[in-house]
């Protein structure tokens, strides 16, 4: 009987780094973990960080190997408290870690501090509950009532700060994990803000053959997920390919406030994408942390402002290149335009103008005297197509002015440089201004509202075209 008493004793994690090759049992706070992946061979793998009252700032990792994704350890929240059985310390480069074998240890996930229920919500084939648990776990939420891990809130950045390439740590909420295509996921990130501006690579002139993508993924979210974004802030997309290796990121729970350490940034035809390294580590924050309450005081701060739904980046006004019929008009973002519950509807933006088809002014109208463009639009939550027809095109341009006086209004708000002489530099990056325009949607198939919505500018003319 003693021997089976000492065999389920917890060892505490500061006198498991002395216990080199020794199977032991702990029980900890979850406070990091990686994305589970496949490895190279039949197993699945993922590590994760624990501490307890004796190793609040160190922790330990342990090291976890299943046969599938299903059955490695998915936190759920913040605080949640893991147990393991007959676990091996080891020693690897310096490292001291914990080594959970698949055929001989075992695990038990449990709600953290805010609850009172003994039962855990996830357990590994070989766990048998034994009634000492239940004190043990009670200590460690006794303990958590006064311990908050520090998230690193002068280590992590905003997405308003980040600069491509450069890795940094992300505190944020993961809005979903969509499937785009088999064994293709991508995440969607958000924390409130505006990602930078990024400026337009590719030549304006090859919009027809190579139009800017509108998103990353190569066809939209279906309209009910896309519904339960935030409207005002980026929303960086994380693509992950199988040439990364299978990952369990479907294991991950959703919009919860997590951070991200060690993630990047790149540029993919002027938006924003993330990328996740194989350093990379997550971490479920509680809402009352530090770090969480400061970003959420500063989205809603910005929530409450005088500039109503203005891209950060046009403070402290959009350039006067545009004026619309409906100055005293709030503005809205573009993610407002795309998940308004109307099909049809108004409204005013502040967007750049990042391409037109056709590129050619002098193909502005049709033969038949008609203004026809299409112009991509974008802000900081989204891009679309919007149209300039007939009446609408007239207004904008104040008639039919000559196509030197067209030509020289597209290339300001084209944002495309020029020389002294008044050539266009070529090659140069485009950057568009921020200008202010109004906007209606309208469908085509009144059996398919949804599907042939479109937009289409009016109310919207060129302040003056010589300026």
């Amino acid at each position: 009987m003693a021997k089976r008493d000492d065999d389920y004793r917890f060892l505490k994690i500061k006198d498991a780094f002395a216990a080199i090759n020794q199977k032991v049992n702990l029980i900890g706070v979850v406070v990091e973990f990686s994305i589970p992946k496949q490895t190279k061979g039949t197993d699945c793998f993922c590590r994760l960080k624990m501490v307890d009252d004796s190793c609040q700032s160190l922790g330990i990792s342990v090291n976890i190997f299943g046969e599938n994704m299903e059955k490695l350890p998915r936190v759920q929240s913040d605080g949640d408290i893991i147990q393991f059985c007959h676990v091996v310390i080891k020693v690897h480069h310096g490292e001291t870690y914990a080594l959970f074998s698949k055929k001989l240890s075992s695990f038990a996930l449990f709600e953290g501090k805010s609850s009172g229920n003994f039962i855990p919500y996830q357990v590994s084939p070989k766990y048998h509950s034994r009634d000492g648990d239940k004190k043990f776990i009670s200590d460690i939420r006794t303990w958590l009532l006064n311990f908050q891990l520090d998230a690193g809130m002068s280590n992590s950045l905003s997405l308003s700060e980040i600069k491509e390439g450069h890795s940094f740590d992300l505190v944020c909420k993961i809005l979903h994990v969509f499937e785009i295509s088999k064994d293709k996921w991508m995440l969607f990130l958000w924390d409130g803000t505006d990602m930078p501006t990024l400026s337009i690579q590719t030549k304006p002139e090859d919009e027809m053959e190579n139009p800017l993508p509108l998103q990353l993924e190569s066809v939209p979210l279906p309209r009910d997920i896309l519904c339960t974004f935030p409207s005002t802030g980026t929303i960086l997309r994380v693509p992950v390919d199988p040439e990364n290796g299978k990952l369990g990121l479907h294991l991950i729970s959703c919009d919860k406030w997590i951070k991200f350490s060690n993630i990047i940034c790149k540029e993919q035809s002027g938006l924003w994408h993330g990328m996740l390294l194989p350093s990379t580590k997550l971490q479920y924050l509680s809402n009352e942390d530090k770090i969480v309450l400061h970003r959420q005081r500063l989205y809603d701060d910005r929530a409450s402002s005088k500039g109503d739904n203005m891209p950060l980046s046009s403070f402290p006004r959009p350039s006067r290149l545009t004026v619309t019929d409906h100055e005293d008009v709030p503005f809205v973002t573009l993610m407002d335009v795309l998940t308004y519950a109307e099909s049809t509807a108004k409204f005013k933006c502040v967007v750049r103008v990042l391409a037109t088809y056709p590129w050619r002014v002098q193909d502005f109208r049709s033969p038949q005297g008609v203004y026809r463009i299409r112009l991509t639009l974008e802000d900081p939550t989204a891009r679309i197509h919007a149209f300039l027809c007939a009446e609408d095109g007239e207004k904008f341009f104040d008639g039919y002015p000559p196509i030197d006086v067209l030509r020289r209004s597209q290339i300001k708000w084209l944002g495309i440089t020029e020389s002294d002489d008044g050539k266009v530099v070529e090659m140069a990056p485009q950057n568009p201004p921020w200008v202010k325009c109004c906007i209606k949607s309208y469908y085509l198939d009144k059996r398919d509202r949804w599907g042939s919505r479109r937009f289409r500018i009016f109310n919207t003319r060129i302040s003056t075209l010589t300026e």
